[in-house]
């Protein structure tokens, strides 16, 4: 049995070294790229916590933060594996409102139960990702022009399939997953006269979080260290730990404060997981970035490059039908309207959250947080009461400069080496 590298391996590995320039000024500009994100998003939610009083983190607020943006960030995680191999799809605000037109006739028209509608939906987004794979990947149409054409017929299917209006309401399963929360399962407990009571089950589920990701962080730490990668000075890497260790713990108190932990916050939690370790441990995902950091590299190496670009888009499908069914079960029908220009916040979610335009660059967290800093500015913006168009002009800035700062950094790496 041989030990040597494959191909596909050798490919992925030269991709990412040219991606991490090699002198020190270099190694400092794409830490800075990685950890901007999360400094942006805690100084947005400073100046917003200021700027209301407090009530942005109020736990009701960040409540309904997760609640409201959860389709986004659906959206997001599935529109950055798209990014980082070089493609886009602007058609899925449409496939949003088709799909969930079709759960909503399944369910309410023809009253099936719903774990054998949602299934059914989610294959029809599958097939929908597979129709759109097909000419992007197999036809060689570009996938700006295939998910654009997309928009508009999905959207005609949705009309089609609503007849210019809603269908509703949906079974209190449907309710229960986009809006409902989880049972205080051991009751509360007392955490002072300032903080009050707590879900002890949320608090549970907070500690064993933060637990994953020292374990996870270590070990990864270790791993880098025993290969003679660089890593973090000790103290840093501790610092990193308690700050992220204080942010979950504070909003998981938040959250058990309030209602308990939200039931599409657990969903959410499974998909980044789940998506951040295909996307980092997986050969389809090592295969991902390659397909987008050097396509060519990709292609010379072995790498089935359209398998990978037709998988990604049923994988967009999938993910544009389960928000589609959130977001009709949180507002409760079924609308023609559905999924208007989501596909602006999915793809602004994965550049804000660090993909890089050419592609090869990217991650999940990243996307959510990305999609969280829109989030938290159309929160903070409409607690201090400002205009629409105020709104708009804050988060156009917001997504320029966000890509600004990509071209900058790519241009100090290359004048570094």
């Amino acid at each position: 049995m041989s030990l040597a590298p494959t191909n596909a391996d050798l490919a992925v590995d030269a991709s990412a070294e040219a991606s991490t320039p090699s002198s020190g000024r270099g190694r400092f500009s794409v830490n800075l790229r990685q950890s901007g994100i999360y400094i942006a998003f805690a100084l947005i939610v400073l100046l917003f916590t200021i700027l209301t009083g407090g009530d942005l983190l109020a736990p009701q607020n960040i409540s309904n933060i997760i609640v409201q943006n959860s389709y986004i960030l659906i959206l997001a995680i599935g529109m950055i594996l798209v990014i980082i191999a070089g493609h886009i799809d602007l058609s899925v605000g449409s496939v949003v409102a088709a799909c969930g037109a079709v759960s909503a006739v399944l369910m309410v028209n023809h009253h099936m139960a719903w774990p054998l509608a949602l299934v059914i939906t989610l294959a029809f987004g599958a097939v929908i990702g597979m129709w759109q794979g097909y000419w992007v990947a197999y036809f060689g149409i570009p996938a700006f022009i295939v998910t654009l054409a997309g928009m508009l017929l999905f959207r005609a299917i949705t009309l089609w399939i609503l007849g210019n209006q809603g269908i509703g309401p949906f079974p209190e399963a449907v309710r229960t997953l986009s809006n409902g929360f989880t049972n205080g399962y051991l009751g509360n407990v007392g955490l002072g006269s300032y903080l009050g009571g707590a879900d002890l089950f949320s608090l549970l589920i907070g500690a064993i979080a933060v637990a994953g990701l020292i374990v996870t962080q270590w070990r990864s730490r270790a791993g880098r260290a025993r290969y003679g990668q660089a890593v973090d000075p000790v103290w840093l890497f501790v610092a990193k730990i308690v700050v992220s260790a204080v942010v979950i713990m504070f909003v998981i108190v938040q959250l058990a404060r309030f209602r308990n932990l939200p039931w599409v916050l657990v969903l959410l939690a499974g998909l980044v997981l789940g998506y951040s370790l295909l996307a980092n441990r997986s050969v389809f995902g090592r295969q991902i970035y390659a397909v987008g950091g050097n396509l060519q590299a990709a292609t010379l190496s072995g790498v089935k490059v359209k398998s990978i670009i037709f998988w990604i888009f049923v994988n967009m499908g999938v993910l544009s039908a389960l928000a589609g069914i959130i977001f009709a079960g949180r507002l409760n029908q079924a609308g023609p309207t559905a999924g208007n220009q989501f596909e602006l916040d999915a793809i602004a979610a994965a550049f804000i959250g660090g993909a890089a335009v050419q592609g090869g660059v990217g991650k999940v967290v990243g996307a959510i947080t990305g999609g969280l800093i829109m989030g938290v500015i159309n929160n903070g913006m409409s607690l201090i009461g400002a205009p629409s168009e105020r709104v708009m002009l804050v988060k156009g800035a917001v997504l320029l400069a966000a890509v600004a700062f990509d071209v900058w950094t790519k241009r100090r790496a290359g004048a570094s080496r």
